[in-house]
C-alpha cells in the first residue's frame, strides 16, 4: 500500500471527537480506527504493539544496529475536529493543479479558490487531495499517521538505512485537548519524540500558547417586565457589560504572531442566568498569568457594581508553552532542522498559535516538538493536502531516524 492509498483508506474512518461524552476515546469511531491500525501494524511485522482501553496505540520498529542509541518516537492523533463532520469523507485528487478555482461541490457552489486561499498558488503543478465540499478531509492528522506508517515501512524495506529503536504512537482526542492526558509516557519509553501534526511544508514548532479556559456565570433576577423597575436584574445585560470591559483589540480576529488574546467561544443566557465561555491564550507565561488576573479583576468589579456573587469565575489551565521544556534539549530541534535540509525542505521555525499533544507530553517528561504533516485549511470543507507535502514529511521522518543513528 502506498502513502496515498494509506491516507485515502484512513480518511474513510469517521473519527470526529466530542467534548460532550466524558469518556476516552470520546467517540467509538476512534477505537474502530485504532483496531484497524493495530491490525495493519501487526501485518507489517512491527513489535511491542499495544492498544489500551482508552485507544492509545503504540508499536516498535526495532533497531537494525547494535550501537547504543536513544529511543525516539513519532506521534500522531487519530481524531478529527468536532468543528465539522468527518463522516463519509469523499476525497478527490486534483492532479497537476493549475492555479485556478477548484469546484468542490457544484450543487452547493462550494469552491476552493486561490482568491480566498492564496496558499493554493504555492502548490501549482502538484497533486492536491481535496474534499467534496460536504465534510472536512481529515489530513489533520491522518496525514501524519500515514506518513509515520509509510516511513516505518520504508525503513523496514531499506535495511541499508541504519537506525535505532523507533516507537510510534497514535492517540485519540487531540482535537478536544485531551490527546496527551492518558498517554503513558513511561510505557512509550522514548528519550524524545516528534508529533507529525503541523501544516505547511517546513513547519517546525517548539513554541505554543499557554492556555486556560474561563467560564463566568452571571446571576440575575426575573420580574414581570411591566413591574420591573428597581427590581429586575438582567443577567444578559451584566454579561454584556463584562464583555465590553475586555480590550476589543485583544481578540483572535485582531491578533497574530506572538500576540495573545481573550476569545469568547460561547454564550448562553436568559434574564435569570447567563454564562460566558472564554479561552485565554498567550505565548509569554508572565502575560498569560496577567490575563488570568485580569479576568479575576473584572469579575470582582462586576460584583462591586451589581452586588456580591453576581458573577462567579471558573478558571482552568489547559496547557503551557513547551519551549521551556525543549530549550534544555535543543539538539532535538537541530536534528529535525538538519533532516529537513537534507531532504530538500527549507525549515520554517514558527510559534504555534494553538497547542499540540506535544506541548502536554513535553510537560509529562517527553520532549516533543511538532513537525509539518502537510495539510492546509484544517477543520473545514476547504481542507486539502498536496501529495508532495506528505511525501516530504515521510522523508523527514526517515532522515531523522538515520541522523540519530549516525551520531
Amino acid at each position: 500500500m502506498t502513502l496515498v492509498e494509506r491516507f485515502l483508506k484512513y480518511v474513510s474512518f469517521d473519527t470526529q471527537s466530542s467534548e460532550e461524552t466524558g469518556v476516552t476515546p470520546s467517540t467509538p469511531g476512534q477505537m474502530v480506527f485504532a483496531r484497524y491500525l493495530k491490525e495493519e501494524l501487526e501485518s507489517l511485522g512491527l513489535e511491542e504493539i499495544s492498544l489500551d482501553e482508552n485507544g492509545y496505540l503504540f508499536a516498535t520498529l526495532p533497531a537494525n544496529m547494535d550501537k547504543p542509541l536513544p529511543v525516539i518516537g513519532f506521534i500522531a492523533h487519530m481524531d478529527t475536529s468536532p468543528d465539522m463532520s468527518g463522516k463519509n469523507v469523499s476525497p478527490r485528487i486534483v492532479q497537476n493543479y493549475d492555479g485556478k478555482d477548484i469546484v468542490l461541490c457544484a450543487e452547493e457552489n462550494v469552491v476552493l479558490s486561490p482568491t480566498q486561499f492564496p496558499e493554493l498558488l504555492g502548490h501549482q503543478g502538484e497533486d492536491l487531495i481535496v474534499t467534496d465540499g460536504k465534510t472536512l478531509l481529515g489530513a489533520d492528522d491522518k496525514a501524519g499517521i500515514a506518513e509515520i506508517v509509510s516511513a516505518v515501512v520504508y525503513l523496514k524495506e531499506h535495511p541499508e538505512i541504519k537506525h535505532g529503536k523507533i516507537r510510534i504512537g497514535f492517540n485519540p482526542d487531540e482535537e478536544i485537548g485531551l490527546g496527551a492526558h492518558k498517554f503513558n509516557v513511561e510505557q512509550f519509553g522514548c528519550e524524545w519524540a516528534y508529533t507529525m501534526d503541523g501544516g505547511e511544508v517546513g513547519e517546525l514548532e517548539f513554541e505554543n500558547f499557554n492556555a486556560a479556559s474561563a467560564k463566568i456565570s452571571f446571576k440575575g433576577r426575573n420580574v414581570h417586565p411591566g413591574y420591573a423597575k428597581n427590581k429586575m436584574i438582567n443577567s444578559i445585560r451584566i454579561a454584556n457589560r463584562f464583555m465590553s470591559m475586555l480590550p476589543a483589540d485583544e481578540a483572535p480576529e485582531h491578533t497574530e504572531g506572538y500576540e495573545g488574546f481573550y476569545h469568547l467561544i460561547g454564550i448562553t443566557g436568559e434574564v435569570e442566568q447567563t454564562t460566558l465561555s472564554y479561552i485565554i491564550r498567550d505565548h509569554d507565561r508572565a502575560r498569560f498569568e496577567e490575563r488570568k488576573k485580569e479576568m479575576e479583576r473584572l469579575v470582582a468589579k462586576i460584583n462591586e457594581e451589581y452586588g456580591p456573587n453576581t458573577a462567579t469565575l471558573e478558571l482552568r489551565d489547559q496547557y503551557y508553552n513547551m519551549r521551556e521544556q525543549i530549550e534544555p534539549v535543543m539538539h532535538i530541534i537541530d536534528t529535525a532542522f538538519a533532516a529537513m535540509k537534507a531532504v530538500g525542505v527549507e525549515p520554517r521555525v514558527k510559534a504555534i498559535r494553538g497547542g499540540t499533544d506535544g506541548a502536554q507530553l513535553s510537560f509529562k517528561g517527553l520532549p516533543c516538538p511538532n513537525i509539518f504533516a502537510g495539510g492546509l485549511n484544517f477543520h473545514g470543507r476547504y481542507e486539502f493536502v498536496p501529495i508532495q507535502n506528505m511525501e516530504k514529511a515521510m522523508n523527514v521522518i526517515v532522515k531523522i531516524a538515520e541522523l540519530v543513528a549516525s551520531k
